[in-house]
């Protein structure tokens, strides 16, 4: 995954796939022909949270983004702002997005997702509260650790992870083929 570049955004001129001298030998990225500024494509970290809802019999929170077309569930995600830490970034993105208030933010691990060019650091948040949406999130189920499904992604498998860290035997679903 590239982005959207196509131009170089210190001289405008067009792109090229070159290859350089790197630490490792040669690498293609592309680079500007003219003033040799390169397009590092370095993965973007994405914070995670498995949401355990303490004043609801320890119930996980799974909301369905209000951008995505199908009735999928996952865990709240968000992007680090400057100048925090990743626990602090999930437990804003965790209170915006729900309204609960966040009690401990303990990490789960960290999990390639290439499809999307992230890394995501998952974390296991105790909140508690009257769960409010916010307009990013279309709706929002509990359920209880032992009924969760797993899909096979990025986020997926942190909730499998954590689902292991409680004495559950995560189960996978089957998600349907990419067009």
């Amino acid at each position: 995954m590239t982005g959207d570049f196509r131009f170089c955004p210190q001289c405008a001129t067009p792109l090229q796939w070159l290859a350089r001298e790197e630490d490792g030998g040669p690498k293609e990225r592309l680079r500007c022909p003219a003033c040799e500024w390169t397009h590092w494509n370095n993965p973007t970290p994405v914070l995670a949270a498995v949401v355990e809802m303490i004043d609801r019999e320890g119930r996980i929170l799974l909301a369905r983004n209000a951008a995505w077309s199908g009735r999928m569930f996952a865990l709240i995600t968000g992007f680090m702002e400057a100048g925090e830490t990743p626990q602090d970034g999930i437990a804003r993105e965790v209170l915006e997005e729900t309204a609960v208030a966040v009690e401990s933010v303990n990490l789960i691990g960290v999990y390639d997702f290439q499809r999307m060019n992230q890394v995501i650091i998952a974390y296991h948040v105790a909140a508690r509260g009257e769960i409010r949406l916010s307009p990013e999130l279309a709706e929002y189920k509990l359920f209880a650790p032992q009924d969760l499904r797993c899909w096979p992604a990025g986020t997926g498998y942190a909730l499998a992870d954590w689902l292991r860290s409680r004495g559950h035997q995560p189960q996978f679903m089957e998600l349907p083929p990419r067009p």
